[in-house]
């Protein structure tokens, strides 16, 4: 910009301070750099020096009115003297007896003219009194200014300014406006003189980083104290402290208190200096060590009341800083630490009693921070621990890990031979147990899955795996309740979340029933964020117990925060990671598992703990998991039972949904393969996935409840039908075939090809399809031969079956006949 443009600004600016002119957009908009201050600067200096000359100049030029004036004044005073003479002389006339009437009014008249002349006559006089009063004092504080007495200059300014309001003269009189105007004038001038005598006594170098303080200075008359009087009578005093800490800060302290500077300078006194130089150490000692030094020069170099005003400026700011950037961070996370946190707080409480001892105030927040340094440190556990989990559940979770489940029971002979039928497998301690139950008459599979005996064709298991969202599903000791984030916090859980199910225990013998202890064992797939959960609860509890009757320790009041605080930690694994867990394929199978390894350990963890030596009673007393031990089942139990409600929404709506999958509008019978195809797809799809998370038995319960959705679907589609013909028949029993695949998935890896599925061990519905087959492909003999010699009756009704022959087989005697002889035998099997 040119020096034309700089001047253009400093007109506009100008005009406005004078007379109130607002500049042109062009020049109000337009970018001002530094270099355009110069030449604004000089246009406003230039203004200054115009305006003064003319303060001046109007100075001597009503000089000779007031003059006038006071000549006038005289002149009415003699002629107030002459008027009185006449007024005299009027009285006198007044007394004598020949005075006429006329006469007499035309006096009064006279004399009441004469006494308004003098009355006015009179406040003039005042009122130029007054004048020259003030204008005096005005010259008095021009010259006090002159002279750098601040002090005299501003109580001669404030007596002219009570002269100028006891002038009786109205304010737009000339005389008032130009006496108004010097009196402002000069206000400014001596503040401009008080902004460099301050100046001059607190010095704030910011280039070459120091401070520095004085009482006077041997160029000017004004003292600091005097200062302080100054700044009073403009009422700048908070202000002025306000930029003075601004300069302190960001000269000493603002470097000094960076903490995430590579190095950090040193607060040093050099003669009558504060500098910065040199390199510090990072300890809180050190840092509250240079603070001192710091508050020390200012309370000892500033007046009492420069002081006051500065500490609570100054502490509003430095106090939050400390403790956020610097003592915070120095808040362990562990009893490990805490000698040198114990450090911590002897320096913050040595540095506020000094403070105290300064007379400076405003630092009671920090105050409160060393007071309550346990809470504090417990605040910071807290955060820290509930931090860790959602850090590490934000990483992933991580490689699976296989761990092992073993379950040790008391069960009857009988029972043995049952599990030895099912395929249970011992631990390697119990390798002959097989032989002891079957006397050579049964030979021992040696499987490394604990697979549980067929529990309702739910999905419900010996482990607890079990789902709420079907009817007649799931054994529960209370209603369902849909699934509720706070829940995840364990708010109100004694009382509204639902129980899992508990394992089946052997069947109640007669007390000489000969027994045997029975160990099983399972293996299944965690991810990697139980363990380090586990490692942090466990770390908790032991800082817990070693503070419990530890009176020498600081801490030792928040024994009993440490105890409550792995519930907290659980409760946020509880709500943060349902999210994390469906980001990954399977994941809220791996939540099933984990939570319920989680409450395994734990479990395991407050058994142990009861029976250790180590500890005090106090401390084994404080430990309490079993609530959150029921949480994490039930929040394992509903992991398990969302994703199987989800699983089995999906296959039905791949099965026509609520519709019926056999009379949909416009389907060919390739449409219907290929649905059922998709669905089939899907579970073993799913399968595979579960394959690698759940557990034998927990994978075959899982995936028997999705293809037992698929059998019940179809097997309702069917009995909906109003009529089933010939090639109809045909057509649903194909996709019954495309269903039954599904018996592979229920064969161990190598079977060979006479080996039995178990799929009607986890899916109830599964004879049912298939059976439903069978009819579907038979006359009315073999549907009797089903009935009365077959197995037919154990998965139909008499009606479901009558309902079937109504609708696959034209209605004439033969087939009443059947039906008469089917409903004659309700339990064809019973009755053999």
């Amino acid at each position: 910009m040119s020096s034309k443009e700089g001047g253009q600004i400093g007109q506009a600016l100008v005009d406005f301070s004078l007379h109130g002119i607002f500049p042109d957009e062009d020049i109000s908009s337009r970018r001002i750099s530094a270099q355009d201050l110069a030449p604004a600067l000089a246009s406003l200096e230039t203004a200054k020096i115009k305006l003064e000359s003319d303060i001046h100049k109007i100075n001597e030029e009503t000089a000779p009115d007031v003059d006038q004036w006071i000549t006038n004044a005289k002149s009415l005073e003699d002629d107030i003297n002459r008027s009185r003479t006449w007024a005299n002389d009027i009285l006198r006339r007044s007394q004598a007896p020949d005075v006429s009437g006329k006469a007499i009014e035309e006096a009064e008249a006279k004399v009441k003219f004469l006494q308004q002349e003098v009355e006015y006559s009179q406040q003039v006089h005042l009122a130029l009194g007054s004048i020259k009063h003030v204008n005096g004092l005005l010259d008095q504080v021009e010259q006090a200014r002159d002279e750098r007495r601040i002090l005299d200059s501003l109580h001669l300014l404030e007596k002219s300014w009570s002269g100028l309001d006891a002038i009786p003269v109205g304010k737009s009189c000339r005389v008032m406006k130009l006496l108004d105007i010097r009196a402002f004038e000069l206000k400014s001038t001596i503040h401009d003189v008080l902004d460099r005598v301050w100046d001059s006594l607190v010095q704030v170098d910011r280039e070459n980083r120091k401070i520095a303080v004085f009482q006077s200075h041997e160029d000017e008359q004004m003292s600091l104290a005097d200062a302080v009087v100054g700044l009073k009578a403009y009422k700048e005093l908070d202000k002025k402290m306000t930029s003075f800490w601004h300069g302190i800060d960001q000269t000493i302290v603002g470097p000094r208190t960076n903490i995430e500077a590579q190095e950090l300078p040193k607060i040093q006194l050099e003669g009558s200096y504060l500098t910065l130089g040199g390199s510090a150490d990072r300890s809180i000692t050190a840092l509250f060590s240079d603070l001192d030094q710091v508050m020390t020069y200012l309370s000892e170099r500033l007046p009492e009341e420069l002081v006051y005003s500065l500490s609570n400026i100054m502490m509003q700011d430095l106090v939050p800083r400390l403790i956020s950037t610097w003592l915070d961070i120095a808040v362990p996370a562990s009893l490990k630490e805490m000698d040198e946190f114990q450090d911590v707080t002897e320096a913050v409480r040595a540095f506020c009693s000094r403070l105290r001892g300064l007379k400076l105030s405003g630092f009671q927040e920090l105050q409160e921070w060393v007071d309550d340094a346990p809470r504090v440190w417990l605040s910071k556990c807290k955060e820290t621990a509930l931090d860790t989990v959602r850090t590490r559940l934000s990483r992933g979770l991580g490689q699976p890990k296989e761990v092992e489940r073993v379950e040790t029971q008391s069960v009857t002979r009988s029972e043995g031979k049952e599990l030895v039928a099912n395929g249970v497998s011992p631990s390697n301690d119990d390798d002959d147990w097989g032989a002891a139950w079957d006397d050579g008459e049964t030979d021992t599979q040696k499987d490394a899955n604990l697979k549980p005996e067929a529990n309702e064709d739910d999905g419900t298991d010996a482990w607890g795996w079990g789902e709420d969202d079907t009817v007649g599903e799931q054994p529960q000791t209370e209603p369902a309740v849909e699934e509720d984030p706070a829940a995840a916090w364990g708010w109100g859980e004694e009382d509204t979340i639902e129980s899992a199910p508990e394992e089946p225990t052997p069947k109640s013998q007669p007390s000489n029933a000969q027994t045997r202890e029975l160990t099983l064992k399972e293996t299944y797939n965690i991810s990697s964020m139980p363990e380090p959960v586990l490692a942090l609860v466990s770390a908790i509890l032991e800082d817990a117990a070693s503070l419990v009757g530890s009176d020498g320790n600081p801490m030792a009041s928040t024994a009993g925060g440490l105890f409550s605080l792995p519930t907290l930690v659980l409760a946020m694994f509880r709500a943060v990671s349902p999210y994390y867990y469906t980001l990954n394929t399977g994941g809220n199978m791996f939540l099933y598992n984990d939570a319920t390894y989680l409450s395994e350990r734990l479990s395991d963890l407050a058994k142990d703990w009861k029976t250790r030596e180590d500890l005090t009673p106090r401390a084994i007393a404080m430990l309490r998991l079993d609530n959150d031990i029921k949480a994490l089942q039930s929040f394992a139990t509903r992991a398990y039972s969302s994703e199987m409600s989800t699983q089995r929404t999906v296959l039905r709506d791949l099965l026509g949904g609520s519709q019926n999958l056999l009379q949909q509008d416009g389907l060919a019978t390739s449409d219907l393969e290929a649905q059922v195809d998709s669905a089939t797809g899907h579970v073993r799809a799913l399968a595979a996935t579960w394959s690698t998370i759940l557990s034998k038995s927990a994978w075959s319960q899982a995936v028997g409840s999705l293809v037992d959705t698929l059998a019940a679907k179809l097997v309702s589609d069917v009995m909906d039908l109003a009529g089933i013909g010939q090639d109809e028949a045909y057509n649903i029993a194909s996709l019954i075939v495309r269903i039954t695949e599904l018996d592979d998935l229920f064969l161990p890896p190598g079977a060979p090809k006479d080996a039995v599925p178990t799929t009607s061990e986890y899916a109830g519905s599964w004879l049912r399809l298939k059976y439903l087959s069978e009819v579907l492909q038979s006359n009315l003999q073999d549907v009797r031969y089903l009935w009365m010699e077959s197995e037919l009756s154990l998965y139909f009704s008499v009606e479901e079956v009558v309902e079937l022959i109504g609708l696959s087989f034209v209605d004439n005697a033969r087939t009443r006949e059947i039906v008469r002889e089917i409903e004659a035998h309700p339990q064809p099997l019973g009755a053999r």
